[in-house]
């Protein structure tokens, strides 16, 4: 009964995210042979081609490539607020024994690669690029390590999730406190005023998708225009989703009852409609469903698929185009800077904290997970895809220069990490005999 009604779930998360880190694969790849084919400029001036509203007294215009980085991942931050404030409610971050372990691995993973980028930099014009090694990529590196199969415990499969949230959380500190330009008050205040009345609304219980997504956009602009990146406003936004349901499953039960018992004993038409009394049913149906539901579920499993399968890919299609020329004009330094404090930055700092709290019973760590998995899980977190790119065209906006170094560096960590951290894994587990229980094999 536990592992169908909680495992199961969760390993079919797991698949979802391989998934979606493939089809990211892809999509890199792709923008990797554009950008250095023959087409080259039909790719760089797609993404430079300015889209927006133009009228006589008001103009809103930015290049494709800030649609795709302001707007959509907008909404991929919007959904890994959802997924943070399910984890601290409900799910592997609600209590400091669950916290404790993901935690410091996240805190180590964190400090030592920014620690290894500032010990490593000699050029005070990279400096701020700092926080590109903070984040993994969840999706890839759950790929990564889904591809190992039943060989490594579902435990280290959790462990990796709740620490990769816990890096979102720190990356998105980062970006709002160190990589937002200057900041318009006034505009801020606003912003701020929606923002509590929406979670004054969540927490008087009540909840709408159309003023939610009517207000969010109004403070998506204000944040914009007020120099606080506007992905933030995603974070700040699912926060005031409420998680509860409306009503219970047996009040959900005994209403649903009633309905079907109404429908059945109403007049039936002989043409294909339905009588106005199962119109009416069928609408308190509608209603019971929605109030059954909860919206943060709900919405995050509506998102979950667009994020994965749309938001993402399109980023990688847009940032992951390296033109890569003469190897003169490449910040070698940066390069190498970035591959290493992702890295043996991660590598390191994981696992070395890990096993400190671990000889001093701060953290309690499961019993299946072993500490050549914990190095082999910390290897895999120096694959920092999606966030690190983000946060180098965010480092890096004013100095384009050392944007394609930064990225080249991050692809190249990317892949190393995903190798040592593979091998490091199938070296040092085996494949488990499963044997299916009579109540998996009903369902």
């Amino acid at each position: 009964m536990f592992r169908r009604i909680f495992l199961t779930p969760f390993q079919k998360f797991l698949k979802f995210q391989s998934s979606s880190g493939i089809l990211l694969l892809l999509t890199t790849i792709i923008a990797l042979i554009w950008a250095n084919s023959p087409y080259f400029e039909s790719y760089l001036n797609l993404w430079e081609y300015n889209v927006g509203i133009t009228t006589d007294s008001f103009e809103f215009k930015k290049p494709l490539i800030l649609w795709v980085n302001d707007g959509l991942m907008a909404i991929f931050f919007f959904l890994i607020g959802l997924e943070i404030k399910r984890e601290l409610v409900i799910g592997e971050l609600n209590s400091p024994m669950k916290i404790a372990f993901p935690l410091v691995g996240a805190i180590g993973g964190m400090l030592v690669p920014v620690a290894f980028f500032l010990l490593l930099n000699e050029n005070p014009a990279t400096t701020k690029g700092w926080g590109i090694p903070m984040a993994t990529d969840i999706a890839f590196s759950l790929a990564i390590l889904n591809a190992l199969g039943n060989r490594v415990p579902l435990s280290l499969k959790v462990f990796l999730t709740a620490f990769a949230i816990v890096d979102d959380i720190g990356a998105v500190l980062v970006i709002a406190i160190f990589y937002s330009g200057s900041i318009n008050m006034i505009l801020l205040l606003i912003a701020g005023l929606l923002l509590a009345f929406l979670y004054f609304m969540s927490y008087k219980g009540k909840y709408s998708r159309f003023m939610l997504i009517f207000l969010g956009i109004i403070v998506w602009v204000l944040f914009l225009k007020a120099g606080i990146h506007p992905t933030v406003a995603g974070i700040l936004l699912a926060f005031s989703v409420p998680i509860k349901q409306t009503i219970n499953t047996s009040t959900f039960l005994d209403q649903l009852k009633k309905v079907y018992e109404d429908i059945k004993g109403s007049t039936i038409l002989q043409k294909p409609i339905l009588s106005n009394q199962q119109i009416h049913r069928v609408e308190d149906l509608e209603d019971m469903t929605e109030q059954f539901q909860s919206p943060l579920q709900h919405l995050e499993h509506k998102l979950h698929s667009w994020v994965a399968f749309l938001v993402l890919p399109i980023f990688a299609l847009a940032n992951a185009g390296v033109v890569i020329g003469d190897v003169s004009d490449m910040d070698t330094a940066l390069v190498i800077n970035i591959i290493l404090s992702l890295v043996l930055g991660k590598g390191i700092g994981i696992s070395l904290i890990v096993m400190i709290c671990k000889k001093l019973k701060l953290i309690e760590v499961p019993s299946d997970i072993t500490f050549m998995h914990i190095i082999g899980v910390a290897f895999l977190a120096g694959i920092g895809f999606t966030m690190a790119i983000f946060i180098a065209s965010l480092a890096f906006a004013d100095s384009p220069e050392f944007v394609d170094s930064a990225k080249i560096g991050i692809l190249i960590a990317s892949f190393i990490s995903a190798i040592i951290g593979y091998v490091i894994l199938y070296m040092n587990t085996k494949k488990k005999v499963v044997t299916v229980e009579p109540e998996l094999e009903e369902s």
